[in-house]
């Protein structure tokens, strides 16, 4: 299904000078989402100009995999657990498909 996948984009910003400790944070969780059924890639990205900017980018085989895979389990659980006590704000999560020539 390469070329069929769905992108999950997070926009993270995490309290300012917590930064280190959400990376840290991030790699000890990284292996609960990326071991998820049907989740096929997972990056985190750190802002230049605004390093208390994330990026989660996650791909997906259908958005049900992150739904009902991810999201409507404990392995969504532990992750927000892990991350979660660093954000400013919540997330911003949205799901893209690719536009092909």
């Amino acid at each position: 299904m390469i070329g069929r996948m769905v992108l999950e984009v997070a926009l993270i910003d995490i309290a300012p000078g917590q930064e280190d400790a959400f990376a840290a944070a991030y790699r000890k969780g990284h292996e609960i989402l990326a071991t998820t059924p049907g989740c096929l890639s997972v990056r985190m990205t750190q802002g230049i100009e605004s390093p208390s900017r994330f990026v989660l980018l996650v791909e997906w085989d259908t958005v049900a995999s992150h739904e009902d895979n991810f999201r409507a389990t404990d392995r969504f659980t532990q992750w927000r657990a892990l991350i979660g006590s660093y954000f400013a704000q919540p997330p911003l999560v949205e799901h893209f498909n690719d536009i092909h020539p």
